[in-house]
């Protein structure tokens, strides 16, 4: 899935609203330990770091909890990389494929993966990357929304598609989307003591028009199912979401799942 067209704006808007709830949770499982802090200091990679909702949790949190850290961010989009050039400056953000990190081997502490692994060509070759620039006893973390067990943020929406055309591609399938698969995608990458988790998050909306608002933007797999719709398929799609949801204010509670893992070196 290319996000290049997207605009940054748009995408805060859209996933944003959810990803920025996810981060601290995703950050805290990833169980960075400021024991192993050493005089070098840490290096923390985002790999798929979008407009940056995670990238900030890093910059705001990492300093306080284990001093002075040096954060990388690589993402495929042009723009969500010049969004996150301009919102943290301190930040070594390069346009780059997880499949093809542009770092040398062992170079990061923790390497980080948020709502990124579901969209990679390879997953298993973007964890393996993700592994290799990842220093001995070092952790890989990603974590992915649950659209499988239609825990997602966008479950109402895909519902409603999936009822006006039982054929359409949803997200369900996606790699890491289901109970146990990111597990099985890091063991498959030779990460070792891997465990997976569900991390929920709750999102309150003012009401119908603010939620729906941000599909009409093209984002992602939604956004761009809603955009081939013809006019009158687009307003049967948005009333059936209408219908499924309580009148405003109501809370929307989604779930993630998210794995981690540690790499273990072979001995020379």
């Amino acid at each position: 899935m290319s996000f290049n067209d997207v605009p940054a704006e748009a995408y805060d808007r859209f996933m944003g609203r959810y990803s920025t709830l996810l981060a601290p949770l995703f950050l805290d499982f990833a169980g960075l330990d400021p024991a192993k802090d050493s005089s070098e200091g840490r290096r923390v990679l985002d790999v798929g770091c979008g407009t940056g909702a995670l990238t900030a949790e890093l910059a705001a949190e990492l300093a306080a909890r284990f001093g002075q850290e040096t954060i990388a961010a690589i993402d495929p989009s042009p723009p969500f990389i010049q969004a996150v050039r301009e919102r943290y400056p301190q930040v070594d953000a390069r346009e780059a494929n997880a499949e093809e990190l542009p770092f040398p081997d062992a170079s990061f502490d923790a390497v980080l993966a948020q709502l990124v692994v579901h969209f990679l060509t390879d997953p298993v070759a973007g964890i393996r990357e993700m592994r290799r620039v990842t220093r001995n006893a070092g952790v890989v973390a990603a974590s992915v929304w649950d659209f499988a067990g239609e825990n997602s943020p966008l479950s109402v929406f895909w519902r409603a598609a999936r009822e006006l055309d039982p054929q359409v591609r949803d997200e369900s399938l996606l790699p890491g989307a289901r109970e146990g698969h990111l597990r099985e995608l890091f063991v498959s990458a030779g990460l070792r003591d891997v465990i997976e988790v569900a991390l929920e998050i709750r999102r309150e909306h003012s009401g119908f028009d603010e939620w729906w608002a941000p599909y009409a933007g093209g984002v992602g797999p939604a956004g761009s199912y809603l955009a081939s719709l013809d006019p009158d398929h687009r307003l049967e799609l948005r009333e059936r979401c209408r219908a499924s949801l309580p009148p405003g204010p109501f809370v929307l509670t989604a779930r993630a799942w998210a794995a981690r893992g540690m790499v273990v070196q072979a001995a020379a």
